[in-house]
């Protein structure tokens, strides 16, 4: 029986290791536990906050970016066109002066051409 009272005695003592302060100390982590995992959740939304700014800067940044590459696009359309416009009506005008000469040059070969028949008479 030696053994048997031996063992009651560590369970006694085991149990006598949180004398009445038991549910103060349980109390107390429980606190610590929940003051901790507010602290984390904190944490948390600061960091998702954060993370929230930055995409929607990023968004921002990349619709700016867009815009300014289609305007950029939009005046060198434009100005392509115009380019287009100008040297399509200089060619024009090339050819206009052009027709007019050798239409001058026609009259004026008209012209000669019944003088030089009566000098040939």
């Amino acid at each position: 029986m030696a053994s048997s009272d031996i063992q009651v005695k560590e369970l006694e003592k085991q149990e006598g290791s949180f004398p009445g302060g038991n549910s103060e100390e349980i109390r107390s982590c429980r606190r610590k536990t929940k003051s901790h995992e507010a602290e984390v959740l904190k944490q948390l939304a600061e960091k998702r906050e954060h993370e929230k700014e930055v995409l929607q800067k990023a968004i921002e940044e990349n619709n700016n970016f867009s815009k300014m590459v289609e305007e950029k696009l939009t005046h060198k359309t434009e100005a392509n066109k115009e380019n287009r416009e100008a040297q399509m009506a200089a060619k024009l005008e090339r050819l206009r002066e052009k027709d007019k000469h050798i239409e001058e040059v026609r009259k004026n070969q008209e012209s000669k051409d019944p003088a030089d028949e009566t000098e040939a008479d």
